[in-house]
């Protein structure tokens, strides 16, 4: 809710072909601004930032009920994550619906993270722009998700 500003102006739209169930690829433009915002991020700035930053978020995530407020561990963490994100192939993110909202019809999928399958619906290349620059970011930080 803080971030409504990111939410895509246009609905989420499917495709259906028979009894198959797709995500109209115009759905995936939804986020191309944002995706292409991430993409042009200078890696070694966001390492400086962060960098600058670090104390104020150390404590911000002790607030947050994590009193080691390990924050390097835990970004490297969700980047790790981001970028396990499963990268399906062409006609792989068929859809199932669910009452009111769809699921997505390979196992592999469904399992994934709030987070990935938010990956996930931003479409293929924009989830390979995103993937591409966290791994220059976690680079740029000395990561090893960045390897």
């Amino acid at each position: 809710r803080h971030l409504k500003v990111l939410a895509p102006k246009e609905p989420f739209r499917t495709e259906r072909s028979g009894d198959r169930i797709v995500v109209d690829p115009a759905s995936y433009r939804r986020y191309d601004g944002l995706a292409q915002a991430v993409a042009g991020l200078d890696a070694n700035g966001v390492a400086r930032l962060y960098s600058t930053l670090k104390p104020r978020l150390a404590d911000a995530y002790r607030e947050l009920g994590h009193p080691d407020g390990n924050i390097d561990a835990a970004i490297e963490k969700v980047i790790t994550h981001l970028l396990e994100t499963p990268a399906p192939g062409a006609g792989e993110r068929e859809l199932r619906e669910d009452s009111v909202s769809y699921r997505y019809a390979d196992p592999r999928l469904e399992r994934a993270s709030p987070a990935q399958k938010q990956l996930l619906r931003m479409g293929p290349e924009n989830q390979a722009l995103i993937q591409e620059k966290l791994r220059e970011i976690a680079a740029a930080l000395g990561m090893e998700s960045g390897d």
